[in-house]
């Protein structure tokens, strides 16, 4: 019968199954106790078993002395702000509508996927906020992708969205104009840190910092009036700084400045109401592992960050644009 224990600096065999174990203060799926019992049934079978310590979830880097903080080469200064959203005038809901839309003579014998009402009868919806058109304006076809849709369905979207100047088409998610979003007023820090993300052993880590305080809900935001919560700020967050991790980061700045790295919703994670929640671009916010699976390795975390980037409208384009 085998001895039990923990194997601390030993190689054990790859045919030995393993089974991690939880000290005191840590946490695992296995508690000692049933982890013994395994052990001894295993070991009565004449079956070899390992127990070993989980590995240690790593959120933040080792302690960074403010002259080893540098900033990032080509980035210039480390710090952006945004301020309360500036209202907006000029074009109406319609004016901007027309601008993306090429007249349809003949609609097709389709629905409209907004309101799921055929193409070519009146649009199925009965709200506020949209007056009456032409049949000649009735159906619009989306100058760039092609899709087709009522008139009034779309200003009725626009009136529901950001009502920022853009428009999204939900069949293809394909961006007219500048998409901006709601995200609060706050700041985003970038710096870079003498130390490596696992999996990225040859270079330093760009560290950002997200700090929004808790406020009042603008007439962007689902409620209008209410108070907001902003749980856990400062956010800290990793890349590597490498030639892609710094491309991340100039698209990540633009995202930024058009308020759409956060926004105000429901928690997913908590179910609160009325509080400030990512906005569907993911970061790594574990530095030294992936326990959680927002940490490294993760060799496809760039590529996947740029794709979101993209659609939410933002791509190297527009970074030239804003040089």
């Amino acid at each position: 019968m085998m001895m039990m224990g923990f194997v601390m600096k030993q190689v054990i065999p790859n045919y030995v199954p393993t089974v991690p174990v939880k000290n005191l203060n840590g946490s695992s799926p296995v508690h000692p106790a049933l982890a013994g019992i395994t052990g001894i049934l295993m070991s009565a079978a004449a079956l070899p078993v390992c127990l070993t310590r989980p590995p240690k979830l790593v959120l933040h880097p080792p302690p960074v002395s403010k002259s080893d903080i540098k900033p990032v080469p080509g980035f210039g200064h480390g710090c952006r702000k945004t301020t309360k959203k500036q209202v907006r005038k000029g074009k109406t809901p319609e004016e901007v509508v027309k601008k993306y839309l090429q007249k349809v003579k003949c609609p097709p014998e389709e629905d409209c996927t907004i309101c799921m009402e055929p193409l070519g009868g009146p649009s199925g919806y009965k709200g506020p906020g949209v007056g009456p058109v032409s049949r000649a304006e009735s159906v619009g076809r989306l100058a760039q992708c092609g899709h087709r849709y009522h008139f009034q369905c779309l200003v009725a979207m626009y009136n529901n969205g950001n009502k920022d100047g853009s428009l999204q088409c939900p069949t293809c998610k394909t961006i007219y104009g500048v998409k901006t979003g709601n995200q609060p007023a706050g700041k985003m820090e970038y710096h870079i840190i003498p130390h490596s993300l696992p999996g990225h052993p040859d270079c330093k880590t760009i560290r950002i910092i997200y700090n929004i305080p808790p406020g009042i809900q603008g007439p962007e935001h689902p409620n209008p009036g209410k108070p907001f919560t902003a749980r856990g700020f400062p956010r800290h967050c990793y890349l590597p700084d490498s030639e892609k991790g710094r491309k991340v980061l100039r698209l990540l700045l633009v995202a930024w400045d058009r308020r759409l790295i956060f926004s105000v919703g429901t928690s997913s994670t908590t179910g609160e109401s009325d509080t400030v929640i990512w906005n569907e671009v993911h970061h790594k916010t574990e530095f030294g592992s992936n326990l959680t699976g927002h940490g490294f390795p993760d060799p496809g975390h760039l590529d996947n960050v740029l794709e979101e980037l993209r659609a939410q409208g933002i791509t190297e384009d527009d970074v030239l644009m804003e040089k």
